[in-house]
């Protein structure tokens, strides 16, 4: 890593405490104000780790996010406030950090990563932090930072557990297609906004990526290449796992096939809507269109709410039936068969797997509402809550 220019008397007072660590020194602080990282995510796992890095006294910290604050974001995503809700991340982000310290550059890239726009990016930048949250932008991240040779610290949170390492194949261990070859089907791992998931786990998460960025760019300790450290919050245990590089890997194998960002298995994560014979009833369609459907055919139709009661407490559609997920089994026999049943949940996960489990048990006019009542707020009424 290069190094900054001599530290002025100011910011020797602000890094007093990491100064006087043998480790750092000033030499690693004068690394760290010469440093480039690039946050991508100004989320759960995003907030803590810009904001440790910015306190630390890293010299251009860039966030790239896309998206805007909401109301359920708070109790995890502590670079945002109640007065951010509605604005996008990447400004509330850029102010946080701009108080923490102002001595920290924040770029903000607000139209976030994309295939179009990754690999100058990461040009720019020497450490990529990955605080996404969903499959295709992890495989998007690793491709890229493998083709760009730029060390990408990865995390990922699930309801009370973690993960954390570092992807530097062309140094030593593996990239992520050697922990994941092949991303799940679409629906089959719900995420946090079905699952749920503990602030504090991603404070915990996120501040071992700062700490593995910071030991990038110094030179302290060992990073955690090649190595997976999970983390479970229940019982505050810890593991390291080894991760070494697949001979069999598409990316950083012995034969890779892919060779530049994007043209891996990225895109059909996630997002892709199931394919079906189009003369079938859907197995899935939009928020939008479900709410046509219900406007032109009422009576032959009907929505059922599989989320937990707790979460109809906080938005609800006033014409469908509530049957909680648990409870579909042993309601199976309750529910008409003369009627089109339109499946929804919060974002669509757990609806797909309700849709999937009906139709296996011989009912056939079951689609599901793709993005839940999530998109149902988006696209039919914004004046719901979102959470």
């Amino acid at each position: 890593m290069p190094y900054a220019p001599e530290l002025p008397s100011a910011a020797l007072a602000r890094y007093s405490r990491q100064l006087m660590l043998a480790e750092i020194g000033e030499e690693g602080q004068r690394k760290l104000a010469a440093a480039r990282v690039l946050v991508i995510g100004a989320g759960g796992l995003g907030s803590p780790a810009a904001l440790y890095l910015a306190a630390a006294g890293v010299g251009t910290l860039g966030i790239a996010d896309h998206d805007r604050v909401e109301l359920h974001n708070l109790h995890r995503q502590l670079l945002h406030d109640d007065a951010s809700i509605g604005q996008p991340k990447v400004n509330s982000a850029a102010r946080r950090l701009a108080a923490t310290n102002p001595h920290t550059r924040v770029v903000t890239h607000p139209e976030g990563v994309q295939a179009g726009n990754v690999e100058a990016l990461f040009a720019d930048y020497d450490v990529i932090v990955d605080g996404t949250d969903n499959f295709a932008s992890r495989y998007l991240n690793n491709d890229a930072a493998f083709l760009a040779r730029k060390p990408l610290v990865y995390g990922s949170v699930y309801t009370f557990d973690g993960q954390v390492t570092v992807f530097e194949p062309s140094v030593e261990g593996g990239c992520y297609r050697c922990l994941f070859p092949e991303p799940p089907e679409a629906g089959s791992v719900p995420g946090c906004g079905e699952a749920g998931v503990i602030g504090a786990l991603c404070g915990v998460i996120g501040s071992l990526q700062a700490m593995e960025a910071i030991k990038l760019i110094t030179g302290a300790g060992t990073p955690l290449r090649g190595r997976l450290l999970t983390y479970h919050g229940l019982d505050s245990s810890a593991q390291i796992l080894a991760l070494p590089r697949e001979r069999g890997c598409a990316l950083c194998g012995q034969d890779p096939t892919i060779t530049k960002p994007g043209n891996g298995t990225t895109a059909p994560v996630c997002t892709a809507k199931p394919s079906m014979n189009p003369t079938e009833i859907p197995l899935e369609i939009s928020a939008r269109e479900a709410h046509a459907l219900r406007q032109t055919n009422p009576d032959g139709t009907l929505i059922i709410d599989v989320r937990e009661p707790y979460e109809l407490a906080i938005c609800r559609l006033s014409d469908a039936e509530h049957i909680p997920m648990r409870q579909i089994p042993e309601r199976l026999g309750d529910l008409p068969r003369d009627r089109h049943l339109l499946i929804l949940c919060h974002a669509g996960g757990r609806s797909l797997r309700v849709t999937e489990f009906l139709r296996a048990h011989g009912l056939t006019a079951v689609t599901n509402i793709g993005g839940g009542i999530s998109a149902w707020a988006e696209e039919v009424d914004p004046s719901l809550a979102r959470y």
